[in-house]
Order: C-alpha cells, then sequence, then structure tokens
C-alpha cells in the first residue's frame, strides 16, 4: 500500500514541530524561573547568552548539510532538541540550565538553513513557493494549536504541569523527526563527494546573493516588531490595554494561516522579487501608520488605526515571507545550497538576538522615530531588491513549473517505495 505523500508527510511533520514549539515557547522563562528558582532577569540572561553561543554553530550546519544532505541535519537538530527537552525536568542550576539550553539552540539554529535546503531537494519551480507557503500557514495554527494545549495544562495549577509541557515537547520533535526521516530525497542531489570543499570561499564570492543576505537585515528587524515594539508601544505610548496586544497577534497570526496559501498561489505568477519588494512596501506603509498613531489621543481612532496597521503588517508577510524563501532557496547553487543559505539566515539570527535591546533602545529615544527609521529601512530594502533582480538567476526570480523528469518530479510517492522502505 503505498503511504501518504512527501508533501503530506512533510506538512505532518511542521505541524507536529511548531505545536511542540508553540507548547513551550510562551512560558520558558517562567519555566526555569519555576523549576530552578533562579530570578527572571538571570534566567532571561542565562538563553539569551546560549542563543548566542547557537549561532556559532550556523556556519557548521552549512557545511553539514552540504556534507550529509538536509534531511539528516533536519532529523539530527530534531534530535538534539528532543534530548534536551527531555532533560529540562532535570535542571537544578543555572550551569546545568546553559549547557541544555546551548544544546537547543543548537538544533534552533539548524532548523531554518537546513528546512530550506530539504523543500530546495524535494521541491522544484513554483511548486517550492507553494510548499513554503503551506509551511508558514501550517506552522503558524500549530503555534497556535500549542499555546492553547500549555494554557490547558498551566490551568491545573499542578508541579506536573509544567513537566508535561516540555516533555510533550520533546515527544512532539521526535515524531517530527520519524516523519521528516520517512521522505525519500529525489534523484539528482549532488553526490557529497563532489561537492567543494571550501564552500564558504565561494559563497563570499557570490555578490548577488550576499546582497539579497544584507537586503533582509532591514527586514528581518520589521518581522520582530510585532514580538518586541508593538506590546510596549500600545500599552505605554497609546495607553490601549495589554489585552489588545493578545487580540493583534491572533489577528497577524489567524490571518497567515488562513491567507498564505492562496496569496502565493497567485503570487507564483509574478517575478519573486517584485513579490517580495512589494511586501516590503506594505511593511513601510504599515510602520508609518504606526508612527501616526503616536499624534493620536486615544479612543476610537487608535483603535481602528492599530488593527488598520496590523492588518497591513499581515499583508506585507503574506507577500515577502514565503516570496522570499523561495528566491533565497533558489538563487543558491545546488552543490553549496547549505552554506549559502546557513549564511544567509544570519541576516535573521543576528536581528533576532539584536532587535530586543535595539528596538526598545530606539522606543525610548523615540517612538515615532523608531517607527520611521523601520519603515525607510524596508522600504529602501526594497528597492535596492528591485535594482538586484537582474543580477539574479532568471529561474530564482521566477517561479516556473519544474521542467524535470517525471521520476525526479512528484517527489516522491513513485520515486520508490523500496527508497521510502530503507529511509
Amino acid at each position: 500500500m503505498r503511504g501518504p505523500s512527501t508533501q503530506v508527510r512533510y506538512m505532518l511533520g511542521m505541524v507536529v514541530d511548531a505545536t511542540g514549539s508553540g507548547m513551550y515557547l510562551p512560558l520558558s522563562l517562567l519555566y526555569f524561573h519555576h523549576v530552578t528558582g533562579l530570578p527572571i532577569a538571570q534566567v532571561g540572561a542565562i538563553m539569551s547568552a546560549a542563543a548566542l553561543l547557537g549561532l556559532v554553530g550556523n556556519p557548521v550546519t552549512g557545511i553539514l548539510i552540504d556534507r550529509f544532505g538536509a534531511r539528516t541535519v533536519v532529523v539530527g537538530g530534531y534530535v538534539l532538541r528532543a534530548v534536551g527537552f527531555a532533560a529540562y525536568p532535570f535542571v537544578d542550576s543555572a550551569a546545568s540550565m546553559f549547557v541544555l539550553v546551548a544544546m537547543v539552540a543548537l538544533g534552533d539554529v539548524s532548523f531554518s538553513p537546513s528546512i530550506q535546503s530539504f523543500v530546495a531537494e524535494i521541491v522544484r519551480g513554483a511548486a517550492r513557493d507553494k510548499l513554503l507557503a503551506a509551511q508558514r500557514s501550517l506552522r503558524n495554527a500549530g503555534l497556535g494549536a500549542g499555546g492553547l494545549i500549555a494554557g490547558a495544562a498551566l490551568a491545573l495549577g499542578t508541579e506536573g504541569a509544567f513537566t508535561s509541557i516540555v516533555v510533550g515537547a520533546a515527544v512532539a520533535y521526535v515524531l517530527a523527526a520519524l516523519l521528516i526521516r520517512t521522505i525519500p530525497v529525489p534523484a539528482g542531489a549532488v553526490p557529497a563527494a563532489a561537492r567543494p570543499k571550501r564552500g564558504y570561499r565561494l559563497v563570499a564570492r557570490n555578490r548577488p546573493f550576499l546582497g539579497l543576505t544584507l537586503l533582509n537585515v532591514p527586514t528581518a528587524f520589521g518581522y520582530m516588531v510585532l514580538s518586541v515594539s508593538l506590546p510596549v508601544y500600545i500599552t505605554q505610548e497609546l495607553n490601549a490595554p495589554s489585552s489588545l496586544v493578545g487580540v493583534l497577534y491572533a489577528v497577524n497570526t489567524v490571518g497567515i494561516a488562513l491567507l498564505q496559501i492562496p496569496a502565493t498561489r497567485i503570487l507564483t505568477n509574478y517575478r519573486r522579487t517584485r513579490a517580495a519588494a512589494l511586501g516590503g512596501a506594505v511593511f513601510c506603509a504599515a510602520f508609518l501608520c504606526f508612527a501616526l498613531l503616536g499624534v493620536i489621543t486615544t479612543g476610537t481612532p487608535v483603535l481602528i488605526g492599530v488593527f488598520a496597521a496590523t492588518a497591513l503588517f499581515t499583508v506585507g508577510e503574506l507577500l515577502h515571507g514565503a516570496t522570499a524563501s523561495a528566491l533565497v532557496a533558489s538563487t543558491a547553487p545546488e552543490e553549496t545550497r547549505g552554506r549559502h543559505l546557513a549564511v544567509y539566515q544570519l541576516s535573521w539570527a543576528v536581528p533576532t538576538a539584536l532587535a530586543p535591546a535595539v528596538l526598545t533602545a530606539l522606543l525610548a529615544f523615540s517612538p515615532t522615530g523608531m517607527w520611521v527609521l523601520l519603515a525607510v529601512g524596508v522600504a529602501g530594502s526594497a528597492l535596492a531588491l528591485v535594482r538586484l533582480e537582474p543580477r539574479l538567476p532568471a529561474d530564482a526570480v521566477r517561479a516556473r513549473p519544474a521542467p524535470v523528469p517525471a521520476a525526479e518530479t512528484a517527489p516522491v510517492a513513485d520515486l520508490s517505495a523500496s527508497r521510502a522502505q530503507k529511509a
């Protein structure tokens, strides 16, 4: 009997992964504070230090992907995180906490470049955009479901509730690893022995790709406002109730979950560079809208403006997210794709690490100035992306139906039952 298709197994893995992450992410600080008794500030400092240490693993991830294949690294990252989460209940000191959080951080860092490389291996052309869109949609749904599960567990108010959440997350990562492990890799991948051993030198010479990487930095900072800047801005500058923050986050999350797939289906008819740049322009409009709210006092106009700006932000994500990921994965040369995507991941990882400090400092100095600076940054990035377009590979700029042999398409159920069983 033929098992589930590649894309079904892949999406099941993403949902299980996101559900496990969603269970733990909302209470990561609270969990270690509860288990170790350490002050919240110290717990936060340890987690930040471990996350920065995890960035060291980023270039190693690229080498491992090119040497052993993306699927192996995806599965290895899941196993690493599962072991870390399974050991969390035994943490009893700052030192043991740092070791385990750093282990999980290494697994986290490996995820983005390896999963994008894996998607690039199993689907091509416009199908790549659509699978990445489905991934974003279902991961948002999984994160929401995980949050609800965690909330229900904590509502019990028992000691075992915290333990059940981290163990549940560990189990989710193991299941995700098993699902991804069963997906066969299509024929045509570059043999490990044929891959360049000095791949990072080739990345450094690939100026168009480095341009894509640098242009993503302002946009990555823009993505962080929803979790870093917006809660403070709404409650302290606009004098809105804190409950509004959760509602706006839900608007964004549900919007991505429901609309990413149909939006990307339309966007595959256009150049990826133009769609991603349009997303940057919409981000710019959203940030300017947030800035304008600072000159309004309070009341209904502010409420309407906040929802309008959040809706614009969500539209920007719909236009930019999956499209930009497909553009980058298609621009990276196949033989050194792992190293290229590991370098690109730094354009997300560094802003993510710096955003809490940078954005809060800007917010304290000038709330309006922060929004205007973000708007200028994403607008400049969008314009530069359009200018970079002629230097990018034609098949990366425009998504096309993959012109590959039948045996290499349909990633898979047809590739061969025997290979699936071996995997």
